[in-house]
């Protein structure tokens, strides 16, 4: 039985490529982000799957810290936004139309942009949803 170099691996050893921790890191990224999706089995589940994503890997992967963020602010933002679209929906009969065309656009538009951003951060790019409000830094 011969003894390996130091450095060499045996084929029974297995070494991880090179860019195995970003490759990792860019499929968390994209957990987070798609795990907005979860708005329509969970309630508020477009909230949860990022934050809860994001506080458990953040710190195992640095590029993760960025992506929950800017998922949590723009689903955050959603939600915001979200709120005067229903009340104007429920309360007035001449807006009641505007809020009922209006409702549906945004968890559509909600779960394009995760899709998006989830395809982008798996590609190892950054991915800035439009209509942040910016509450998380």
């Amino acid at each position: 039985m011969t003894t390996p170099i130091p450095g060499q691996t045996t084929p029974n050893q297995q070494t991880p490529p090179s860019d195995y921790k970003t490759q990792q890191g860019r499929q968390w990224a994209m957990f987070c982000h798609l795990s907005a999706l979860s708005m329509y089995l969970i309630p508020f589940g477009d909230i949860l799957g990022p934050l809860i994503i994001w506080q458990i890997k953040k710190d195992e992967f640095p590029e993760l810290n960025a992506h929950g963020k800017e998922a949590l602010n723009f689903h955050l933002s959603m939600l915001i936004y979200m709120i005067p679209v229903t009340i104007i929906g429920i309360l007035g009969t001449i807006f009641c139309f505007v809020g009922f065309i209006i409702l549906p656009v945004i968890p559509v538009l909600s779960t394009v942009f995760s899709i998006i951003a989830g395809i982008k951060a798996n590609q190892g790019e950054f991915y800035q949803y439009p209509l942040t409000i910016r509450m998380i830094k």
